[in-house]
């Protein structure tokens, strides 16, 4: 097994018993101030990993590479992360990891329309199995509260991997040249920035809010292992699979969270399995795999 592929499954394995964990702490943190703390404690330990290492803080590289990056650490932590935990709160776990099975689809569409990569017949049919599965497997269950729940987070989950799709890719370039560690860490740094101007200038919100999950010390135990093996684990080990691997094969490994996901839900949270979910989840799955072989 080569490094990235070791990248890629330690990512799924990674994020699979963070979003278990997530579910847990998402039943008293809401999403906004659940995001923010785990990429407050991810960058911690990305800091803390740069100095071990002895890296560069401050690599070399083009305004135009800072500003990409910035971008991208919007979309894809500050935006992004931020609509997968509020898909978790409604959908639950296994729905969630099935509605994940749309990030090997998107990470294809973000290339057509941002690169010209063209979509062949298998991307096309994979991507059909991709919606027929979600739509197969969203069935109601326990874990959501309202019928609009259903729906409403299997759009936010799609939507936050077309967003994040476009957040990697658009740095593809600059995390292949510059040190893993650091294009994440300065992406974590950003996007926790970001949210801060965010809060300090909405109406909306207020930046206690935003600080809630270092307020409430009694969900440390579920929100620090989730923040490390989530934010900083599966995302460096994620960014390392995309840096020594072709896109395609990194999105297969990386799909195997989906399944990971489905068992530790159903272990340890006690969701229901239905026949529904079965299909649906092997439809999606077969989609996810059929894009990222012939991507």
């Amino acid at each position: 097994m080569s490094i990235g592929d070791a990248c890629a499954m330690g990512s799924a394995a990674f994020w699979a018993v963070s979003v278990i964990l997530m579910r847990v702490s998402g039943l008293q943190i809401p999403p906004l101030p659940l995001t923010f703390f785990k990429n407050c404690v991810a960058l911690v330990c990305l800091a803390l990993l740069l100095l071990g290492l002895g890296e560069n803080w401050m690599p070399e590289i083009e305004v135009g590479d800072h500003l990409r990056l910035v971008a991208s650490a919007v979309l894809g932590i500050s935006l992004a992360d931020t609509m997968i935990a509020a898909a978790l709160n409604r959908l639950g776990a296994s729905l969630q990891a099935l509605a994940d099975c749309a990030y090997a689809p998107s990470i294809a569409l973000v290339g057509l329309v941002m690169f010209g990569e063209v979509l062949g017949p298998w991307e096309l049919i994979g991507g059909a199995l991709v919606i027929s599965g979600v739509f197969v497997g969203a069935t109601m269950t326990n874990e959501i509260k309202v019928p609009r729940d259903l729906w409403s987070g299997v759009a936010l989950a799609a939507g936050a991997h077309v967003i994040m799709a476009i957040g990697i890719l658009m740095v593809r370039d600059v995390y292949r040249e510059v040190s893993v560690v650091w294009v994440t860490g300065y992406r974590f740094l950003i996007a926790s920035l970001v949210m801060m101007l965010w809060v300090a200038f909405s109406r909306r919100q207020k930046m206690a809010h935003l600080f809630l999950g270092f307020r409430r010390r009694d969900t440390w135990k579920t929100m620090i292992p989730m923040a490390i093996l989530g934010a900083f684990m599966a995302t460096l080990f994620w960014v390392g699979g995309f840096k020594y691997l072709p896109a395609g094969r990194a999105a297969i490994f990386n799909q195997l969270s989906t399944v990971f996901i489905i068992v530790l839900a159903y272990i340890f949270l006690k969701e229901k399995f239905t026949m529904r979910k079965v299909i649906g989840t092997v439809l999606a799955l077969l989609g996810s795999v059929l894009v990222a072989i012939h991507k």
